[in-house]
């Protein structure tokens, strides 16, 4: 009776014993196979193929946070509106209390808006 319960479960338990088994295997031969030499290139920071310009400890710019913090609010209102387009249509008789609460998530994200413009994160120097 149990084995006829877990029957379904028998190819995930095989997908996992691979996975494990192939993770192992992979990180055993490239141990095994590696020739590693600390050399002072293999131990400097890597920036993206460009010399190290200066301290990783140096402090940013408010501006860059500021970009960062823009493009929260688009992602943000990207990912809620989209489902709520979607599920407009479907709620036929709900579309008045939804077409409000979009109003109001919209009228948060423009306070977001308004004060990345006041504080000029839009400008372009």
């Amino acid at each position: 009776m149990l084995t006829r319960m877990l029957q379904p479960y028998v190819p995930l338990l095989i997908l996992i014993v691979f996975v494990v088994a192939n993770a192992i295997l992979m990180l055993g031969v490239s141990h095994i196979l590696s020739s590693y030499r600390r050399t002072p290139t293999k131990i400097g920071p890597y920036e993206s193929g460009m010399p190290v310009l200066g301290d990783a400890r140096e402090r940013f710019s408010v501006k860059f946070y500021l970009v960062a913090m823009l493009f929260i609010i688009f992602d943000i209102e990207t990912v809620f509106m989209i489902p709520w387009a979607v599920a407009f249509r479907q709620l036929g008789s709900m579309a008045g209390l939804l077409i409000v609460e979009m109003f109001v998530f919209m009228l948060i994200l423009a306070v977001g808006y308004v004060y990345l413009w006041k504080r000029g994160a839009l400008q372009w120097d």
